[in-house]
């Protein structure tokens, strides 16, 4: 059984057929011990980092995730490891509670990284005589993306392009004539500071007298 193809996010892989584990050499329904392995397997050479995974349950009671995970530093090197243990997917193994629910089980969840994983292995329980078979539908691989980091307040500035504009000089006087009215006016101002008289003048009197046609009367 292959994962769908239609849903774009999730990667290709090969989910195969259950095997329930037997009891001794009977290989009837009576001796089966409650125990079933999945295994979902990617293609060869192309490991992911898993973000998360998705199934909808069959009467499954637990599910132990195992994962297959090749050492980066190592190059055909590859381990076994538990990722997550007994993960209870039913309310009571004896009720249908959750029997058929859908689940995912994320990145966080996971005991270890899931990164470079080759191979998934699904290790499924129910303790439970009610439910002979048992099984997990419809499983997807989600890949885990890297969001790129947040630029920095001085990355953003240092990728601003200044551009050097001149002044707009339209309507205003051309500063060397202002500057030469200036220095003209300065030049007057110390002359009449320099001829400036220490006698008072007086408002109305006129040789000592007051004109009388300069006074007001109220």
């Amino acid at each position: 059984m292959s994962c769908s193809e239609d849903h774009t996010e999730s990667v290709d892989c090969t989910v195969k057929p259950p095997v329930f584990l037997q009891i001794g050499d009977t290989k009837g329904d009576s001796a089966r011990s409650g125990v079933c392995v999945v295994d979902v397997t990617l293609p060869y050479g192309k490991p992911i980092n898993i973000e998360k995974i998705t199934f909808k349950n069959y009467y499954t009671a637990y599910v132990t995730v195992r994962l297959l995970r090749r050492k980066a530093e190592k190059e055909g090197s590859t381990k076994w490891c538990t990722a997550l243990t007994d993960l209870a997917l039913m309310d009571n193994p004896h009720t249908d509670g959750g029997s058929q629910n859908y689940f995912s089980i994320h990145r966080r969840q996971m005991q270890v990284q899931p990164d470079h994983v080759e191979s998934i292995r699904l290790i499924l329980r129910q303790p439970s005589s009610a439910w002979r078979i048992f099984s997990l539908e419809d499983i997807r691989l989600f890949p885990h993306k890297e969001l790129a980091p947040e630029k920095e307040v001085s990355d953003w500035l240092s990728d601003l392009i200044v551009v050097k504009q001149p002044p707009d000089l339209e309507g205003l006087p051309d500063p060397q004539t202002v500057s030469s009215s200036i220095q003209q006016m300065w030049a007057l101002t110390e002359v009449m500071q320099a001829n400036r008289t220490t006698a008072s003048i007086g408002r109305f009197d006129v040789d000592g007298c007051y004109d009388i046609n300069l006074l007001s009367l109220t």
